[in-house]
């Protein structure tokens, strides 16, 4: 068996890499051992993270040039079904593997500092691992069964990452609701996987693509079951109307907020992504992915302006990038939505640690309370321009090329996705840009005037991410020129006001995002209007900042009914069925006191009675016949 052979024999083993980590966490995690500390769980796990991101570039430079590998494990086999664990080997699955687990380990390093002088920090760095485990393995599944039961596994990791300070009330509410609003998603996620077992036979991703291809279904079967296959993903990807749960589940410790809005995220997309085919197979899901893709686009990135908590500001706008992969993916463009996952993921993360480093120092999350942190902190806001320059279209860095790629590679384009990401492009540069001004311009405040820079845990993965997104670009090119993708066709634009449109799409881009930094940094940077941390409209603020009050709609709405089912149902049990049962109850007690004095303690009377009962009983027989 050759090297290359071997390595991609043993690519099954990489999620395990994290899961390892998890276990060996345990006995300081549990309590087991105390006297030396949290820390060598941490370094555990870090040794482990570090193991399968070293596998996974060997894996994928053993890739690059080669078929897919299908490696196919028998799990059940009975009554026709067949359920085996199959994992797919590609340089884009293998891609998606390192991206989780780099990002994974300069989180976990950076959590060294973040979480130093957490008592909890063991457990920390084994819900981490656990969390990995889920991640890599969806990237690597090759099976619809296995992916959903390695969503389930990282709905748990999330609810107990988001309630990792328990002691808060606050933070036990958000990781319920976290976990409830996914489970809406994933009970009809299951019901098209069943669905699509029972379609196709089959639950494994390149069976069902090409059972799609010559798939006939009704119209009202197709639509139903591409509509279950697609809830899962919006709530993983916190799309409207299950969009909630990722700004409540901003109370939770930064560095497990870090891979929450790069990857986690991204994790739902990639399957969504995995099950385009079947969807394809009807017009109306489409349909609902690019509607839901854009109100979330264009609503999240409105409800990010109006926010003073700086990680729910940033938290809006990871759901309004992914409103775009729903578009990409609602059109058929899936070669977009990996590039916008891949970009944003970089991108993303490194804005999240550096308002982690904020956070750590000033001890707040209100940008209320924040100002004239970039002569203090001079790492941490250059790694906050870098993210944020790598968030929108801004020449030269990854964003630019991606959006550049997606309107200008395509002709036939609808115009009014390009007035969405115009639209996006702007609103983003304007809420980055309102961010930057009031945390790091401006005069200091008082829980910012003694706010020095991050300890090296901290600084050293600022550093390195700083340089990852700024050759993402570098990247980009690369990943085209190794996977062969051909060069978009550039067909001629249409005539009239649309062929205007497409023609200036990438000139537009470009001049939205100007304008949104030009107008932010107007207000935040030279003060014009005073620095306003909320709109000069009060109902405008509430309503953004209240994300257009979604929580009372579900209260008047589905919570409503919810309680009004649950109360009738109470009703029912307890004075219906239970009534029922105790009549029963009550006719065994007075029958059973009735017979007691029956009971003579004669045995001649016993026999006598028998014999009756037998007469009987054969009297009733002959009359039968």
């Amino acid at each position: 068996m050759t090297t290359t052979s071997f390595v991609l024999q043993t690519s099954w083993i990489l999620p395990l890499y994290g899961l390892t980590g998890a276990v060996l966490t345990l006995p300081w995690a549990t309590g087991v051992i105390r006297r030396t500390g949290p820390r060598p769980a941490a370094y555990f796990n870090l040794l482990m993270t570090l193991l399968a991101f070293i596998h996974g570039f060997v894996l994928f430079r053993a890739t690059l040039g080669h078929l897919p590998t299908q490696l196919v494990y028998s799990w059940m086999q009975a009554a026709g079904l067949d359920i085996s664990l199959v994992f797919k080997v590609s340089p884009i699955s293998v891609g998606a593997m390192e991206l989780t687990t780099g990002l994974s380990l300069v989180a976990q390093i950076y959590a060294l500092g973040y979480m130093e002088k957490d008592w909890a920090m063991a457990r920390f760095f084994a819900l981490l691992g656990f969390f990995e485990a889920a991640i890599s393995g969806i990237a690597l599944s090759d099976s619809l069964f296995l992916t959903y039961a390695l969503l389930e596994m990282l709905t748990l990791s999330t609810y107990l990452l988001v309630g990792f300070w328990y002691a808060q009330p606050l933070v036990v509410t958000a990781a319920r609701d976290a976990f409830l609003t996914k489970r809406v998603g994933d009970v009809l996620l299951l019901m098209g996987v069943v669905a699509v077992s029972a379609l196709s036979g089959s639950l494994t991703f390149s069976d069902l693509e090409l059972w799609a291809e010559t798939a006939s279904l009704p119209p009202l079967v197709a639509n139903g079951l591409g509509l279950a296959l697609i809830a899962g993903p919006i709530g993983k990807c916190a799309q409207f109307p299950l969009h909630l749960w990722l700004d409540e589940a901003m109370e939770g410790p930064n560095p497990a907020s870090i891979l929450r809005n790069s990857v986690v995220v991204g994790a739902g997309a990639y399957v969504l992504i995995e099950l385009q085919p079947i969807l394809a197979l009807s017009p109306v899901t489409d349909g609902a992915l690019i509607v839901l893709g854009a109100a979330t686009a264009i609503g999240a990135s409105l409800v990010a302006i109006a926010q003073i908590d700086i990680k729910r500001a940033l938290s809006h706008s990871t759901s309004a990038l992914l409103g775009l992969v729903f578009i990409a993916v609602g059109l058929q463009q899936v070669d977009i939505a990996l590039l916008l996952l891949f970009t944003h993921g970089i991108a993303k993360a490194l804005l999240f640690m550096s308002i982690g480093s904020v956070i750590l120092t000033t001890n707040t999350q209100d940008l209320t309370e924040m100002g004239g942190l970039w002569s203090k902190m001079p790492a941490t806001t250059v790694a906050f321009v870098a993210g944020a320059a790598g968030s929108i279209a801004l020449m030269p860095l990854g964003m630019f090329w991606t959006m550049r790629r997606w309107v200008s590679g395509f002709w036939n384009i609808p115009w009014w996705l390009v007035v969405i990401l115009m639209l996006v492009n702007g609103l983003t540069a304007l809420n980055l840009t309102r961010i930057f001004g009031l945390v790091f311009a401006g005069e200091p405040q008082p829980k910012t005037r003694r706010a020095p820079e991050v300890a090296w845990p901290m600084a050293v993965p600022l550093v390195s991410m700083i340089i990852t997104t700024l050759l993402v670009p570098l990247m980009l090119q690369q990943w085209q020129r190794l996977l062969s993708w051909n060069p978009p066709v550039v067909q001629e634009p249409g005539s009239g006001l649309l062929g205007l449109i497409q023609s200036a799409a990438v000139p537009l881009l470009v001049v939205s995002g100007m304008i949104g930094v030009s107008v932010g940094g107007a207000i935040y940077l030279y003060g014009l209007g005073g620095r306003p941390v909320k709109l000069p409209w009060k109902a405008v603020q509430d309503l953004l900042s209240y994300d257009f009050y979604m929580d009372r709609v579900y209260e008047i709405t589905v919570v409503f009914w919810v309680n009004r089912l649950s109360t009738l149902s109470f009703w029912i049990d307890r004075y219906i069925i239970d009534g029922i049962v105790n009549v029963f109850g009550l006719g065994a007690i007075f029958g059973g006191e009735s017979l007691k004095y029956s009971i003579s303690g004669q045995s001649q009377f016993y026999l006598l009675t028998i014999t009756l009962g037998v007469a009987l009983l054969i009297g009733l027989m002959v009359l039968q016949f």
